[in-house]
This record gives C-alpha cells, structure tokens and sequence, in this order.
C-alpha cells in the first residue's frame, strides 16, 4: 500500500474543523483508499523520514513562507533534504514552501487575496494528468503567492491573477497554489468568514463563484495518479 506522510502545518478555525474535518482528513477523503497515510504536526517538531513514505504531503497554513517561526526554516530544510528521497506534494502554504525552498520567491501579492473558485490554465501536461484537461478550476484561499518560480521548475497551472499557481520539479515533485482539498461547503464557510479581512464585495463574488461546477475529483485523481507511479523510495530499494 502507498505510504503518504502528510506535513501538517497548520488548522481550520476550530469552528469549521468540527464540521469540516482538519487538513489531513481532507487530504484522505479527497484521495480515498488504498493508501496508508501517518500524520507529522511540523509546528510542534514532529518530521517524517522521507525516505520511510512514498509521498509526502505539505499542507496549507495560515502562515506565511516568509515569516520567522523557527519551524518554517525547519520544513524549508525538510524540503530541501527531502527532495529526491520521496514524493512530493505541496498545497497553498505547501506550495510556496517548496517553491521558497527550491530557489523561488514568495511574496504577499499587491493583486490582493485570491479567494472563490479560481479557474487555471493547464500549461504542462503530465503523464499522471489522466483524463486530460485544459482547464481546471479549484478553490482558491490566499495572499501570499509565488512571484518568482525556481529556475529548475516548469509550470503545470497558471492564471492571471496567479502565473505560478502550479508547478513540476522533474517526475518527483509537484505543489499547487490552490485547494482541491477544499470542499465548496468549506471554502464558502471559510470564505464567508473573513469579510473583516476581504472587501464584502469580493467575499459576495467569491461565495457565489463557489455555487459552480469545480474539477476537485479530476485533481484529486491526478495526485492519486502522481504519488502512485513509481517513488524515489521504491526506484532505491
């Protein structure tokens, strides 16, 4: 059975978490069976042995990259020890993360937050991209975001408001800006609740964006199909 490790670095507001399940379990719903998933808090200093899981994946944080919390310089080093050893998979925080670590840059954005379901253009089509698509659109919750991509990564998703939103790193490493973890349910509730932070009118377009059509199962399939293929731990045994 794959053995996924999931890096969580941070929580839903305690008030959605009872209804919606923490990130971790929004990961194992999104994938489903057939993997065997172990949990690591990296805020409280618990890492996974990369080398022990056939993927990893870094969740979202309220966080940011750039700030000085001594665990965010760890899980930066993490990545960067960790690369080639395992799977990758980052998520929102867990993309700049891996974007940050690999030689990219993270920056709070001046276009503001990007919340709703965002549409992206698929840039790069990979072998685990099955089916195929030339769009895909996903919700999105965020400030920070790539503005300088490493110059060993290709682009799999990008959008005006986001042109790093999804990113490759040979066959072994792949993050996205946006949350297919998220359910439209969540992302309304969380959306919904920061209208003391987000112009109301953006909070209004984003919460009926979310009434829409989204390709959350396509993307899940597609990091089901990712960390699946053959690992760096399996390729070494």
């Amino acid at each position: 059975m794959t053995r996924i490790a999931i890096l969580e670095t941070g929580a839903p507001p305690p008030h959605l978490a009872s209804g919606h399940g923490d990130y971790p379990a929004m990961f194992r719903d999104l994938l489903g069976d057939g993997f065997a998933f172990e949990t690591f808090d990296v805020q409280a200093g618990e890492w996974p042995d990369a080398g022990a899981f056939d993927a990893a994946i870094i969740t979202g944080s309220a966080a940011g990259v750039n700030e000085t919390d001594g665990w965010i310089a760890d899980l930066l080093d993490w990545i960067r020890a960790a690369k080639g050893r395992t799977k990758l998979v980052g998520v929102c925080f867990g993309h700049q993360a891996m974007a940050q670590a690999l030689g990219g840059r993270v920056e709070k954005s001046d276009k503001g937050w990007g919340v709703g379901l965002h549409r992206y253009q698929v840039m790069s089509t990979e072998p685990w991209m099955s089916p195929a698509a030339a769009t895909v659109a996903i919700p999105a919750s965020h400030q920070d975001q790539v503005v300088e991509k490493p110059a060993d990564a290709r682009v799999l998703l990008r959008s005006d408001f986001t042109p790093f939103a999804g990113l490759a790193w040979g066959e072994d490493a792949i993050s996205m800006q946006p949350h297919p973890e998220f359910t439209p349910a969540f992302a309304t509730e969380l959306t919904a609740g920061r209208h003391d932070r987000i112009d109301p009118a953006l909070v209004a377009r984003a919460v009926d964006s979310l009434k829409a059509a989204d390709d959350r199962a396509t993307v899940g399939g597609w990091i089901s199909a990712f960390v699946t293929a053959t690992s760096p731990r399996a390729a070494s045994s």
